[in-house]
């Protein structure tokens, strides 16, 4: 079953000390190196900060945009995983090692599997 792995992280205006930054970005290759070699990864993506979003809604066939993202949290969606897993708890094990998980929140959902 594909479960997507939300990755949330509080969003900071400052850039962490290169020697953080780094060591974050190894973290981070490591682990999608153990997905890849353990079949689990299908995909995977980091995100522009939130600043760079736009929301878009339609009411009554009128298309409006607002800068930023829909709501306003401690903590925003910085990136994802998309994982094959044999179950929730194969996914919510992974989900535990995804370094962003030790400063924020990793959300897991299923995928609707459409026939």
């Amino acid at each position: 079953m594909r479960y997507l792995a939300l990755i949330y992280t509080p969003e900071s205006t400052e850039a962490p000390p290169e020697g953080e930054a780094r060591q974050m970005m190894a973290e981070y290759g490591a682990y999608t190196e153990m997905i890849k070699n353990n079949g689990t990864y299908l995909g995977g993506e980091g995100l522009q900060p939130s600043s760079t979003a736009t929301t878009v809604r339609v009411n009554n066939g009128s298309v409006s945009t607002t800068d930023g993202p829909f709501a306003e949290t401690k903590e925003q969606l910085g990136g994802y995983y998309l994982l094959n897993c044999k179950d929730l708890d194969q996914a919510i094990d992974l989900a535990s090692k995804i370094p962003g998980a030790r400063s924020g929140a990793v959300e897991v959902r299923p995928i609707m599997e459409f026939d």
